[in-house]
C-alpha cells in the first residue's frame, strides 16, 4: 500500500461503494438493467437523458486530462470542485476525530465541510504584507503535525484573496508532510493567473491533489463540472465514496463542447480579455476617493479595501451592481471583492465609486 493510501481512513481500505448498473460493463442492444424508462420524456427533445449517465463519462475524462497534461486514471470528476472537497474529507477524516487545515479568509467550503463530517477545522491565517496576502505554509504544516490533519487546503490563487503560491513552496509542503497528511491545491482560478500550475509536481508527490473546474474560465458553472487530480489510487477511494451519477448527460455535453480544440482557444482569448481587463479596473479604483487599498490579483476579481466599505456597497446596489461583501470574513472587515465583469460593466462600476468618499 502506497504511503498516501495508508492516509485513508482504515475502514474505507478497500471499500466497493454502491455499484450502479452502469458500473456493469456488458453490452448489449436492450438495456433493461437499471428499471429506466422505455420511452423517452416528452420534455427531452433529443432523447438524452433517458438512461443514466455513465458514472465517469470517460469522453469527458479523456479531454480533462489532455487539458490538464495528466492521465485519465487520475482524475476524478464531479460537480464542481465541491463535491471533491467533500470526498476528501469523508475519505481521510475521521468522523468526529479528524482535522483539516485551512488559512483564512479563504473559501469556505473547506471548513463547511469539515464541520459537516465533525472534523475539527485549524485555523493559520493568511499573512497580510506588502505585496499582498500570503499563506503562512511553514506554520500550516506544524499546524497539520501537531493536530495530526490529514488534509491542508490552500487555494492558490486564493479566493477572496487573489494571491498565487509558487509550486516550489507547494512541493516543500509536500514533501514535508508524506505520508502525514494530503496537500489539496484548489485551482479554480489557475487560467487567470501566470504561474504555472501544481499539477507540475503531482509526479513528484503523491500526497498532492489538485482541484479544477469548468465554471470559471470555461464559464460552465451552471454545468457544475469539476475534477480532482491525483494518485489513481486514492482518485478509486475518492469514486467509491461517491454518488453513482455525479454528472448530467446535458451537462457531460456542455462540457465536451467545451473542450472542442475551437472552444478552448476562444476561451484562452476570452481569459487574456479578462486579464487585460482586471489591471485596467485595479489601475483606476486605486485612484478613486475612498478607496484604501486594491490587492494584487491572479484571479478573475479584485479584493478592495475601503474608507467606508458600507457606504461603497450601498452605492453599487443604488446602480444595479452586485458585488460580494467580505466584511465578515477574518481580516476583511473593510473589503469587497469585485468580480471582473465587460468593459461596460467595469466603467459602471467605477461610475458608481466614484464619489464614495468616507
Amino acid at each position: 500500500m502506497s504511503a498516501v493510501l495508508e492516509l485513508v481512513r482504515p475502514d474505507l481500505r478497500g471499500f466497493a461503494g454502491y455499484q450502479s448498473a452502469r458500473s456493469d460493463a456488458a453490452r448489449g442492444e436492450v438495456w433493461l438493467n437499471a428499471n429506466e424508462a422505455p420511452w423517452s420524456s416528452v420534455a427531452d427533445r433529443g432523447g438524452r437523458n433517458r438512461r443514466y449517465p455513465e458514472p465517469q463519462p470517460a469522453a469527458l475524462r479523456d479531454a480533462l486530462a489532455a487539458l490538464y497534461g495528466c492521465a485519465p486514471d487520475a482524475l476524478l470528476l464531479g460537480r464542481g470542485s465541491d463535491e471533491a472537497i467533500d470526498l476528501l474529507v469523508r475519505a481521510l477524516c475521521a468522523p468526529g476525530r479528524g482535522a483539516v487545515v485551512v488559512a483564512p479568509p479563504v473559501f469556505g467550503m473547506y471548513a463547511v465541510s469539515a464541520r459537516l463530517h465533525g472534523a475539527r477545522v485549524l485555523e493559520v491565517p493568511l499573512r497580510d504584507g506588502v505585496a499582498g496576502f500570503a499563506p503562512d505554509l511553514d506554520a500550516m504544516a506544524d499546524a497539520a503535525l501537531s493536530g495530526a490533519a490529514k488534509l491542508v487546503f490552500l487555494c492558490s490563487p486564493g479566493n477572496p484573496t487573489g494571491e498565487r503560491m509558487s509550486t516550489e513552496a507547494v512541493e516543500r509542503l509536500a514533501q514535508r508532510l508524506a505520508g502525514r497528511a494530503v496537500v489539496v491545491v484548489d485551482e479554480a482560478y489557475a487560467e487567470f493567473a501566470d504561474a504555472p500550475s501544481a499539477l507540475v509536481a503531482l509526479p513528484r508527490h503523491r500526497n498532492l491533489v489538485v482541484l479544477r473546474t469548468l465554471s470559471k474560465a470555461h464559464a460552465l458553472a451552471g454545468a457544475r463540472i469539476g475534477c480532482a487530480i491525483a494518485d489513481p489510487g486514492l482518485v478509486e477511494v475518492l469514486r467509491a465514496c461517491q454518488a453513482p451519477y455525479p454528472l448530467p448527460a446535458s451537462c457531460v455535453a456542455l462540457g465536451l463542447a467545451a473542450l472542442a480544440p475551437a472552444s478552448v482557444d476562444a476561451t484562452g482569448r476570452r481569459v487574456a480579455r479578462v486579464r487585460e481587463q482586471r489591471d485596467r479596473l485595479a489601475a483606476a479604483l486605486a485612484h478613486l476617493p475612498g478607496v484604501r487599498r486594491v490587492y494584487p490579483s491572479q484571479a478573475n476579481f479584485l479584493l478592495v479595501r475601503f474608507d467606508d466599505a458600507g457606504a461603497a456597497l450601498r452605492r453599487l446596489r443604488a446602480d444595479g451592481i452586485v458585488v460580494r461583501d467580505q466584511r465578515a470574513a477574518p481580516q476583511l472587515g473593510d473589503a469587497l471583492r469585485i468580480s471582473i465583469g465587460t468593459p461596460a460593466q467595469n466603467r459602471r462600476v467605477l461610475a458608481a465609486l466614484g464619489g464614495a468618499a468616507a
